[in-house]
């Protein structure tokens, strides 16, 4: 059985966003697993890095991204397709995601091809329900499959090299934490608003926080906002690598996502297998991926997320009861679950195909 997979998000933009995480780190749990489970024995995954590519000579092909307005699939009627829709939120939130005429007729090709393909896996069930709901494919054919952070998150005592990283990066003695792009679902402003408002230092992560020359468009509105505050209490650290990245999570006094919308929210789950207590939106799929292992806010109201973050700012025990909660809900999420989830989804793929 031959199986590619398109990697083109290790290689492209998505390297370093949540897409090109999910796709690297799936390749590598489906090639162990396919080496150590006598089911999937006979089983080859080759990798392309071109959504153009031959795929003629394949059991079946997997993209395990969707971009709505970019031609990427490529379908073949002999060969059955996989693909991955980590969310839809450009099209569940039109009005802040403009399209323009290009996008919007781009969409409509992608929209057309994806309700062909044989199967869609998703990251939530929260998304699972969306994507029924805009494209109107099939609930029975897709197939929620969560997430993982890898093993360098985890709790670190090692006061030598939380040391080392504080001072490298100039944190202060607490913070309030976010990682990730600034775009509308994120909902940053109303989080530096609180911060400011408590005079609690928030660090920002990600290379986008810190991006020079921002068009002025709908979808960078929040960024070029972010850009003009100057405060004190906003710390934007720009690009931090892999190797440093748990070191924040170990560092932070609260970990907080205040976002409107989320496909999965992967910082949640890295936030929580290194021990920090987590501050979130009770919006769409957060919740599914927290249950109670956090404090949930409001973040269409600055005092709610205030509110939120002053009870875990001020109570060492309550931060240290989630901190305990987090790390037991953490173990739910194994790239190696994902991984048999994703070629149970293939198997039945392959099934259907044959009969």
């Amino acid at each position: 059985m031959k199986i590619a997979i398109d990697v083109s998000p290790i290689y492209d933009g998505n390297s370093v966003r949540g897409v090109g995480y999910y796709t690297d780190n799936l390749v590598k749990s489906l090639k162990q697993e396919i080496k150590i489970n006598p089911e999937y024995r006979n089983w080859q995954i080759d990798l392309i890095k071109n959504s153009k590519s031959d795929i003629s000579h394949y059991d079946l092909i997997h993209y395990p991204y969707f971009d709505p307005f970019s031609l990427t699939l490529s379908l073949q009627k002999s060969t059955p397709v996989i693909v991955t829709v980590h969310d839809l939120i450009p099209l569940q939130f039109k009005n802040h995601f403009p399209a323009g005429i290009k996008g919007k007729i781009k969409w409509l090709i992608q929209k057309s091809k994806l309700k062909k393909v044989s199967q869609i896996i998703t990251v939530s069930n929260y998304s699972k329900k969306i994507i029924n709901q805009i494209i109107k494919y099939p609930l029975s054919k897709i197939f929620p499959t969560y997430l993982a952070a890898d093993s360098s998150f985890k709790v670190i005592k090692n006061s030598k090299q939380l040391n080392s990283i504080k001072n490298k990066y100039h944190l202060p003695q607490k913070f309030i934490l976010f990682v990730g792009d600034i775009n509308w679902n994120k909902n940053i402003p109303k989080l530096v608003k609180a911060c400011i408002r408590l005079k609690y230092p928030l660090v920002i992560v990600g290379s986008a926080a810190t991006r020079k020359n921002v068009p002025d468009h709908p979808w960078t509105k929040d960024l070029r906002w972010l850009q003009n505050q100057e405060s004190p209490y906003i710390i934007k650290t720009g690009f931090v690598p892999d190797e440093d990245l748990p070191y924040f999570y170990n560092l932070a006094t609260i970990y907080c996502q205040p976002s409107f919308a989320e496909g999965f929210g992967l910082p949640l789950v890295q936030a929580m297998q290194s021990g920090c207590p987590v501050a979130f939106s009770q919006d769409t799929c957060l919740p599914e991926i927290m249950d109670k292992s956090g404090l949930k806010f409001n973040p269409r109201l600055v005092k709610d997320i205030s509110s939120v973050l002053k009870k875990f700012w001020n109570n060492q025990s309550l931060r240290k009861k989630y901190s305990q909660l987090g790390l037991s809900r953490a173990k739910i999420f194994h790239w190696s679950s994902t991984a048999r989830q994703t070629l149970a989804v293939y198997k039945l793929a392959l099934t259907n195909e044959k009969y």
